[in-house]
């Protein structure tokens, strides 16, 4: 199965191989410039010097009046136009020109008027210059061939750290506080630490102290609900022996909301350790539904677009419907509505909505806006993360809040 690398990974990877393309071609380049003209000039010079030795002989025996040496003449065939113009000027001077497909390098000088030029065979000195520069343009697509390899592979490595930091990272924020990326060079002081096993270290010191606070928050939501079980219940006992009357019924209610707080919070710590078990069974979605409008005893309107059997927890979808029908009767308007449309349960009531910090981050335990304790939908979004299903908070059309509880589908 082929992997396929994050947008960031490639672009970062692509990015820093067409930056180690661009600095080859351009060192290249320069180099091979220099190269270039750094031979051509020499080789030049060398043939210019030959065919201005030649031209001075030339000049001797012309003045001398003997026979010119071969391949001196005045005003030779193929001798370039703007030679045979500087010569006739009164000045002397070099040309490489080509006469019949073959290159020479000429030197012309003034004899009375005319112009006496000598040639020395260029072809040599062309194709020496040609081959360098084949060497050159070689040499260069081998080592930038080579060093793109190499770029490449260094930088695909650190990418694919780069990519195991984030994986990780997504994995922490998904609630695994267990995975770590283990990056050796953190474990061993004796290497080198580059940046990449700075982040992986930080982000291993980061998710090991979250893991830590939010297992003793757990312990201490526990230990603090186990503690006060046990005198809530002799609160309770010692209620009912009161006399009746309207201070023992406010003593009575005070004492059942802290049993119920106290309920909640252990529910709430068993769902943070993970250790609560799924008992999962086939149910029909709009019995459910309004099994727990009844058990709720509020005027609350179930509506049955599309049926649905699904394989769930009974008990703890129960949870999940009884503390969204609970929430839109205590913090909203009626009338409420319980809408079942095949796998997909919608709770809404036509109050002021849900609060901006809860659409934007969920509900938050002990934040209710002023009436409960904010445990009821924090509990109904873990037992629907228990249950596999996604709960959602919107705005509902029209006003008023809307939950939306999607379930899995056998």
């Amino acid at each position: 199965m082929r992997r396929v690398l994050p947008a960031w990974t490639a672009s970062l990877t692509w990015k820093s191989a067409c930056f180690i393309v661009v600095m080859c071609c351009s060192l290249a380049a320069v180099v091979g410039a220099l190269v270039h003209v750094e031979v051509t000039r020499q080789t030049v010079a060398t043939a210019r010097d030959k065919a201005l030795n030649r031209l001075h002989d030339a000049a001797l025996a012309y003045e001398d009046g003997e026979d010119l040496p071969r391949g001196a003449g005045l005003d030779p065939a193929g001798l370039p136009p703007q030679l045979r113009a500087l010569a006739v000027s009164g000045q002397r001077g070099t040309l490489v020109g080509e006469f019949r497909g073959r290159p020479l390098m000429w030197a012309a000088a003034p004899a009375d008027g005319r112009a006496l030029a000598t040639a020395v065979d260029y072809g040599q000195s062309a194709r020496t210059i040609r081959g360098l520069d084949n060497a050159i343009i070689g040499s260069s697509l081998l080592a930038l061939g080579g060093t793109l390899l190499v770029g490449a592979f260094a930088v695909s490595r650190v990418t694919r750290r780069l990519q195991q930091t984030a994986a990780v990272a997504r994995r922490i924020t998904g609630g695994d506080l267990d995975a770590r990326v283990g990056d050796p060079r953190t474990k061993d002081p004796s290497r080198h630490q580059d940046e990449v096993s700075t982040v992986a270290g930080a982000l291993d010191t980061m998710a090991t102290t979250l893991q830590a606070k939010l297992l003793s928050e757990q312990r201490f939501t526990a230990d603090v609900a186990h503690e006060l079980r046990t005198p809530l219940t002799g609160l309770q006992a010692a209620s009912e022996l009161l006399p009746e009357g309207r201070p023992t019924e406010l003593v009575r209610e005070r004492v059942g909301t802290m049993r119920q707080l106290t309920e909640d919070l252990l529910e709430i710590s068993r769902l943070d350790s993970g250790s609560e078990r799924v008992d999962t069974d086939l149910h029909q979605l709009a019995r459910l539904a309004h099994r727990v409008v009844r058990a709720s005893g509020t005027d609350t309107e179930v509506r049955v677009l599309r049926d649905a059997h699904v394989e769930t927890d009974r008990r703890r979808l129960e949870r999940v419907l009884g503390n969204l029908v609970a929430n839109a009767h205590k913090h909203g308007r009626g009338p409420v509505v319980v809408t079942v449309d095949g796998p997909v349960v919608t709770v809404r009531d036509h109050g002021d909505g849900f609060p901006d910090y809860l659409l934007a981050h969920g509900p938050q335990r002990f934040r209710s806006g002023g009436k409960g304790h904010g445990l009821g939908l924090t509990i109904a979004v873990g037992q629907a993360e228990a249950i596999g299903a996604e709960l959602e908070f919107r705005e509902a059309e029209g006003g008023g809040a809307l939950a939306v509880l999607t379930l899995p589908v056998p």
